[in-house]
């Protein structure tokens, strides 16, 4: 099995602990767009693909949606949600199936936490400024923080995996875009972080978001993937696009009005420099 790559990071060196990592498993946390446990706040307008659940919440915390109650009970609707919205009390079988989501989400978090490097450099800490990067497919780790203060690339075809471990908090500079090429797809990327997950306005960015505490997504920002919050989401005037976010929900006798769900091309350039490194690991030997 061999290394992928180490990459240098402008003025920083870094290293990528690249490799062929397994996915990360979502369970029933992926029938849901935006997952969070005390609440998800919306400046409208916004526009979501896919299902928005809270737990052990009720659906009064999804606040900024102007919910519309389905007549089952079992969820609530909202012109900017292609999906449906469901908190703890609705009727059954939702609380049940929001459950079954919080704890998958937690354990999501928890693998993509512990998933294995496969070189260790013991207690070196990885430069937390990653701004014009290209990283190809593997698992990245930081004990610190991580700033992305200007556009990368994710490079990789359809089948590749992205883990990105994040210790602190995870910080996008306003209007940088995170870009894929060769085929890559936002659903294998996935981004575990212990701190808060920010966005700044007129980002976008690439990949599932699954973070201990909060996330913060500012205006006009675009995220291709999905959002599992531990505590709460935080959105103004967002696009979420998370595919497979929609799960076939409990017979109704209304249906939800879908926003546009184009997918968001991102147009920035960024410069690029990697490294092809001089050793291999295989199943059996994680060192080189």
């Amino acid at each position: 099995m061999h290394i992928n790559s180490v990459f240098v990071l402008l003025a920083y060196t870094g290293y990528s602990l690249a490799g062929q990592n397994a996915p990360v498993l979502l369970g029933a946390a992926g029938n849901f767009a935006i997952l969070a446990r005390s609440g998800v706040e919306n400046v409208p307008t916004s526009a979501i693909s896919g299902n928005v659940g809270v737990s052990p919440k009720t659906a009064s915390s999804l606040t900024g949606f102007d919910l519309v109650q389905d007549p089952s009970g079992q969820f609530s609707t909202s012109t900017q949600v292609n999906g449906r919205l469901m908190g703890s009390t609705d009727a059954p079988p939702t609380p049940s199936l929001l459950s079954a989501a919080v704890l998958d989400m937690q354990n999501a978090f928890a693998d993509a936490m512990n998933q294995h490097i496969f070189i260790d450099f013991g207690s070196i800490s990885f430069p937390g400024r990653i701004g014009g990067a290209n990283l190809i497919p593997g698992i990245y780790k930081w004990t610190t923080g991580v700033t992305i203060a200007s556009g990368i690339t994710l490079t990789g075809g359809p089948t590749d995996t992205w883990i990105f471990q994040v210790s602190g908090s995870l910080n996008q500079a306003a209007d940088v875009t995170i870009n894929l090429s060769g085929g890559a797809l936002p659903q294998n990327i996935f981004w575990a972080v212990a701190g808060t997950v920010t966005l700044n306005n007129n980002t976008v960015f690439q990949g599932n978001i699954l973070t201990k505490t909060n996330i913060d997504i500012g205006f006009n920002a675009v995220n291709n993937g999905c959002l599992y919050a531990q505590t709460a989401v935080f959105m103004k005037q967002a696009t979420i696009l998370c595919p497979g976010g929609v799960v076939t929900p409990p017979p109704t006798s209304s249906a939800p009005t879908a926003p546009p769900s184009t997918s968001a091309t991102p147009t920035s350039t960024v410069t690029t420099t990697t490294v092809t490194p001089q050793c291999t690991a295989t199943a059996s030997s994680t060192a080189c």
